[in-house]
């Protein structure tokens, strides 16, 4: 028996590839190898209904289709290092696993508390099912909740941490919370919503050290300022999980580079033919927008990706020609959605590429639609409310 395809990273984007390599007529043996001990699940749920209520993994698992039904899960069980030469995995038991195709889905981590924390516990980061039950155990009515971090996850757990009736402070460096993504007309207004619901912000500001006798009492701020603090959420951003692969030749600056078909790419430059990567880990270039390879974070790219990368790796390991699919560019539109109290966010593109928005349909201080261009070129769409209207715009988007 041939070795199998390999696939590292149970995550929906493993998930989705393997569907597309079924799909795309490749009835070999597949296996993925994962280092939770869980099933691929749904994360956006982590940072809000799962962490407010009492929900179990089972609950946010991913249906397995039949198709894949037959597929080898090796869980609980991270990828150490790769041999390209070889075609070998080796993961943290020391186990080897060959691969005739390998794809690589081994996603994010939270970027750590960024001072020594000196053993005091009560510091949380918010990635998986697991980080997200230790969490929610905490938020309890009247602790002091201090989030270091105003993106997506930092504002969503304050939400959620305001509701249980926690006090909450959110520090971060930037001025608005999620101002990146949000632009900074956007952004004042979300902030003014979570300020109108008890949230405080503290800008311009980031962590010196932790105060407390074992669980952590107090946050000692880059400015001097001192706030009590039951709980610490770390919520700073994330690092591609590409550790692994250190020595294996392949360019991991900033994720995997990958090209137009997901295959990656060799530290000189060369596709590596059945080695694919997929997901928040992969790094390509999106026509739509421009020529810059970026990694982008959005919640449907790991679909996107990962049945890209299926259908060319399955047509090519039936020994069908990929060159005409290789030939029609890559170009998703990516998409990302948050929901804060009764505030619904919804944007398609990359609004963080923009110069300049505009206020299109509706009012800031209620339901509203902005358009965000870069150099008078449309490059995002994002509001609150007026869905239907916001969906339009996913046929405005041409090739660059």
């Amino acid at each position: 028996m041939s070795a199998p395809v390999v696939i590292v990273g149970g995550s929906l984007a493993g998930l989705r590839s393997a569907e597309g390599i079924r799909r795309a007529g490749y009835k070999g043996p597949i296996k993925v190898i994962g280092n939770e001990p869980y099933l691929p699940y749904n994360r956006p749920p982590l940072s809000k209904e799962l962490l407010s209520g009492s929900g179990d993994i089972d609950e946010i698992y991913f249906p397995i289709k039949e198709s894949v039904a037959d597929i080898e899960w090796v869980l609980g069980q991270a990828a150490t290092s790769l041999d390209t030469k070889e075609q070998k995995v080796t993961d943290l038991s020391g186990t080897s696993h060959s691969y005739s195709a390998l794809v690589i889905a081994t996603g994010l981590r939270p970027k750590p508390l960024p001072v020594n924390s000196n053993g005091i516990s009560g510091v949380h980061v918010l990635r998986t099912f697991d980080d997200a039950v230790a969490l929610r155990k905490q938020l309890l009515p009247g602790v002091k909740v201090v989030i270091l971090g105003a993106g997506f996850i930092g504002c969503e757990v304050a939400a959620t941490a305001i509701k249980a009736g926690c006090q909450v402070k959110v520090v971060a460096r930037a001025h608005e919370p999620m101002e990146e993504a949000l632009g900074k007309t956007l952004a004042k207004e979300v902030k003014r919503r979570h300020e109108l619901k008890g949230i405080e912000f503290v800008k311009g500001a980031s962590v010196f050290g932790l105060i407390g006798d074992g669980h952590v009492q107090r946050i000692i701020l880059d400015s001097g300022v001192i706030y009590d603090a039951d709980l610490v959420v770390v919520a700073i951003g994330s690092l591609p999980n590409t550790e692994w692969l250190e020595g294996s030749g392949i360019d991991i600056s900033n994720g995997v580079l990958v090209d137009g078909g997901l295959r990656a790419l060799s530290s000189d430059g060369d596709v590596i033919e059945n080695v694919f990567a997929v997901g928040d880990v992969a790094r390509y270039v999106n026509p739509l927008f421009d020529q810059v390879p970026r990694r982008v974070e959005h919640w449907n790219l790991p679909t996107e990706t990962g049945k890209r990368a299926g259908q060319v790796l399955g047509k090519h390991l039936i020994g069908e020609s990929v060159a005409e699919m290789l030939a029609e560019p890559f170009a998703p539109l990516p998409s990302f959605w948050s929901d804060q109290y009764d505030m619904h966010i919804l944007a398609f593109g990359m609004t963080y590429l923009a110069d300049r928005s505009e206020l299109v349909a509706g009012e800031l201080s209620g339901e509203c639609v902005l358009e965000y261009f870069r150099d008078d070129k449309l490059v995002g769409v994002c509001g609150i409310g007026m869905r239907p209207t916001i969906q339009s715009y996913r046929t405005k988007f041409s090739l660059a």
